[in-house]
């Protein structure tokens, strides 16, 4: 299970990068059309190694979804799809 969240957290990381090189802004349809999982490795990578999905329980990944809401300036949709992401990798 380890091997599997830790490969999945790497295609995750290694596609943030490349839409970060890719450059641009995206739209709001383009957020909203993004899944958790690109949204997590879009915005937790910028500023810090992201724990694995197991380290936390569920309502603890709530309650660090809505301290990082405030502290990354992500929307209310981004934060409920980066939880939900993780709590289902948890």
């Amino acid at each position: 299970m380890k091997t599997k969240t830790l490969i999945m957290i790497s295609v995750i990381i290694f596609s943030g990068i490349i839409i970060a090189l890719s450059g641009g802004c995206a739209s709001t349809e383009t957020i909203t059309a993004k899944s958790g999982a690109q949204l997590w490795g879009e915005n937790c990578m910028r500023c810090h190694n992201s724990p694995s999905p197991a380290d936390y329980s569920d309502a603890q990944w709530e309650t660090i979804g809505m301290h990082m809401k405030l502290r990354a300036n992500i929307t209310t949709d981004e934060e409920k799809k980066i939880v939900e992401f993780l709590q289902s990798a948890n």
